[in-house]
């Protein structure tokens, strides 16, 4: 068709009425070419960002060793202060300090949060030093995936635009302390504060780890976590017929608890056991941690039936038993607020040649529950690939760390 060039279709949608689409197709021309300018800027510092990952997560913070999570939010709040950016700390007696930094703070539109946190879950020592490994594809170390990959995306997707002169809205990075435990060391104080900051927010990126590319949740089961304790009678183990054996009773009640493994449904997990003093001693004490993971709120109250019951009734006569919440995470409940920002990043990732994002239901809590219940648009997982999360061998991808950055700055820059 002689004259049917990429001028004239910009200008003939120069006269669409707005709001027929996102963006009008002259803007989508103009947002394009500067995606990709954004873009280029992104693989200029992958490397450097690279080995800021690495530096972080070699910096072990489980979540109940609050002088490593506070040293990874100084490391954090350091790069910040350098580049000139707002920064705010939510001090805390037990867990680690939250970390809040604004790019662009004196912005008049809405801002965008994102969100991760950079407390781990197992002990100092448990991946060997240097905890941190690469090859050729991966990175490996405590957290790469979980969550200060997402971190350090977001830090990465802030320094190229504000390299390429993006003023238009502040940008927050929000990196939470005690995430791994549902917030239960601070009181929720350390959740409630991030819900806070970013109440006023056109859109929360949580930039917890993808399992495989192209997902996002915008709905996740719920979690309890309680510590059972069994008490019985200790004597000598040669008269042990005499005693009542806390563990024996604590096995019965764990195999009971175990049997809740409903994928969609509830399920639970006994991941710790401590009991007895020795091993000529007929246990007199023996506690046990069960996480249980549920998807509605019928679920939620079986549950707790079901750990009524088995706590209550005992195999062996003699034996006492005593239940204790520890945790309690909500279920990220589905919300239009999300799906209608979910089709907003979709339409910009298919204005730049990115796949867009499908829906999957996950089975693990994050703190996208407490944004959803404020009613504060949220997509989740939106950080980079990687998998074996909660293992020694957990790795990100090294390509999705560039990759997810441009994501993340695609949508900053467009919606």
């Amino acid at each position: 068709m002689q004259g049917f060039t990429v001028s004239w279709l910009c200008q003939w949608f120069e006269a669409v009425p707005e709001g027929t689409a996102y963006l009008r197709y002259s803007e989508r021309c103009e947002y394009r070419l500067k995606c990709s300018k954004l873009f280029e800027k992104i693989d200029d510092l992958g490397e450097k960002y690279l080995d800021i990952l690495e530096a972080v997560c070699n910096i072990e913070s489980p979540t109940d060793f609050k002088k490593g999570v506070d040293e990874v939010g100084r490391y954090f709040l350091n790069f910040a202060k350098e580049k000139g950016w707002k920064t705010e700390v939510l001090p805390h007696s037990i867990s680690g300090d939250v970390v809040c930094i604004t790019m662009n703070p004196d912005a008049t539109q809405k801002p965008v949060s994102l969100s991760a946190h950079i407390d781990t879950v197992h002990p100092v020592g448990f991946f060997g030093t240097p905890a941190v490994r690469r090859d050729e594809k991966n990175i490996y170390g405590p957290g790469v995936s979980d969550c200060k990959g997402g971190a350090v995306v977001a830090l990465l997707a802030m320094d190229a635009l504000e390299k390429c002169g993006f003023t238009s809205r502040p940008v927050m990075l929000l990196l939470q302390s005690d995430e791994e435990k549902g917030s239960a060391p601070s009181g929720k104080e350390t959740i409630n504060y991030i819900c806070e900051k970013a109440k006023d927010s056109i859109a929360f990126l949580n930039l917890e780890p993808a399992g495989t590319k192209n997902i996002a949740v915008l709905r996740r089961k719920g979690i309890l976590r309680f510590l059972i304790t069994v008490r019985g009678k200790a004597c000598h183990s040669s008269k042990c017929y005499e005693g009542v054996n806390a563990i024996a009773e604590a096995a019965y009640k764990i195999l009971q608890l175990e049997k809740m493994k409903d994928p969609d449904g509830i399920t639970c997990n006994c991941g710790v056991i401590n009991g007895g003093s020795a091993p000529n001693t007929v246990a007199e004490e023996c506690s046990f941690y069960a996480d249980i993971r549920f998807a509605t709120i019928e679920q939620e109250k079986e549950a707790r039936e079901r750990v009524r019951e088995i706590s209550e009734h005992t195999e062996l006569g003699g034996c006492t038993c005593t239940v204790k919440e520890i945790s309690y995470r909500p279920m990220m409940k589905e919300a239009e607020k999300n799906y209608n920002l979910l089709e907003k990043i979709n339409s910009i990732y298919s204005d730049n040649g990115f796949d867009k994002l499908k829906t999957k239901f996950a089975y693990g809590g994050s703190d996208a529950a407490y944004v959803t219940e404020r009613g504060i648009p949220c997509v989740d997982t939106l950080g980079p690939v990687g998998g074996n999360i909660h293992s020694i061998n957990e790795y990100t991808e090294i390509a999705s760390i560039t990759e997810t950055a441009k994501r993340i700055a695609a949508v900053i820059y467009c919606i």
